[in-house]
């Protein structure tokens, strides 16, 4: 069955967070989401969404991936051919940013709308079988007081999980150091403790307080403890902080990713879907980190995350954030620690109409 691409469409919506969050760059309440429709001479509907950080950001990335529907309009849904074609219309322009967030859209699109004409999931057609991720709960535990981060760390686990992550960054070594101590003795020695500085630091305040990090032991990663594009100065870190160092949610595209691995900047990575570039950059990416010998996890996007974990090498955690759950028909699933992707071909994703206007932006 060989589809043609009738249209692309996109609807803005902005779903409350169950678990408002506080990181060290700001506090996100709100998930600003773009759902997008690819649909097909075959009537299959290819879908995606991408998370704008912002409501102010929906605008904008919904003009974007409008205006590459209409440049694909009519191509065979064939995602390599797509992908080609966008990046040389976009050369000039740059293929960073929401540039490669709207091509990622168009991407996953075309991947879903395939694994549904071929009633397959989507990791069948990468030629792997579809299998639960182990996942960390991501949802909350940002910068607050210690009483309620104490408490939030204790619901988290309750929710089937054996690792969950904190946030850091707060102006005081002291209170980080104090924040890490609390959740630590709240959830014991045999839940996983990830910490994200979400890019706070200078480069010599990350190894200052990332031994800190180490006298206090126990952690499974230290991510993004400085600007995400200093490569150099991550590898710096990485020299001189024994806990390995995480990045790559922020890598635009495999090429940057290529860089960071040259640079020998991180001990993990762990690329961000919509920023990698769809499907079609993950399959790259996780080529590098097989080469580069890299546990490879995944930032946000549970839903294609957890297949495209599957057939990644080095696959290592899955990020697991509910923020889309609200519009979807099929939420990712957790159990025992892991999760589970929705059932149906492609990545099994339908939007709850009634959730989808409810929520409109």
């Amino acid at each position: 069955m060989r589809m043609k691409i009738r249209a692309v469409s996109v609807r803005a919506v902005a779903v409350p967070m169950r678990r408002p969050l506080q990181t060290s760059t700001g506090a996100v309440s709100v998930a600003p989401l773009l759902l997008v429709d690819m649909k097909t001479d075959g009537g299959i509907v290819g879908r995606s969404y991408l998370f704008s950080i912002g409501k102010q950001h929906l605008r904008p990335l919904a003009a974007l991936v409008e205006v590459m529907g209409e440049m694909v309009k009519g191509d065979a849904v064939a995602p390599f051919e797509l992908e080609k074609k966008l990046r040389a219309r976009y050369t000039l322009l740059g293929i960073h940013n929401i540039v490669l967030f709207a091509m990622a859209a168009i991407d996953m699109c075309a991947w879903d709308a395939l694994g549904q004409a071929l009633q397959q999931p989507v990791v069948r057609l990468l030629g792997g079988e579809s299998r639960p991720a182990r996942a960390y709960n991501s949802n909350g535990l940002g910068i607050q007081a210690m009483k309620p981060l104490v408490r939030e760390a204790e619901q988290l686990v309750k929710e089937g999980f054996s690792a969950i992550k904190l946030r850091l960054g707060r102006p005081d070594a002291a209170a980080d150091l104090e924040a890490l101590r609390a959740v630590k003795k709240a959830i014991g020695p045999k839940v996983t403790l990830m910490v994200d500085f979400n890019q706070a630091l200078t480069v010599a305040e990350a190894i200052r307080r990332g031994r800190m990090i180490d006298e206090e032991g126990g952690v499974h990663w230290i991510e993004e403890p400085i600007r995400a594009d200093d490569f150099a100065g991550c590898a710096k870190v990485a020299r001189e902080v024994a806990a390995p160092i995480q990045i790559g949610e922020n890598f635009m595209g495999p090429e940057q990713m290529a860089q960071a691995i040259a640079a020998g900047c991180c001990d993990y990575v762990m690329p961000d879907v919509q920023r990698i570039g769809g499907v079609t950059g993950w399959m790259r990416a996780a080529a590098l980190a097989q080469g580069a010998g890299l546990e490879m996890s995944s930032h946000l996007f549970p839903e294609v995350s957890v297949q495209l974990l599957a057939v990644t090498p080095t696959c290592h955690w899955l990020e697991y954030v509910d923020w889309a759950n609200p519009v979807l028909k099929d939420p990712v699933r957790i159990a025992g620690g892991t999760a589970a992707g929705p059932a149906g071909p492609g990545f099994g994703m339908k939007w709850d109409e009634k959730a989808v206007k409810k929520y409109a932006a």
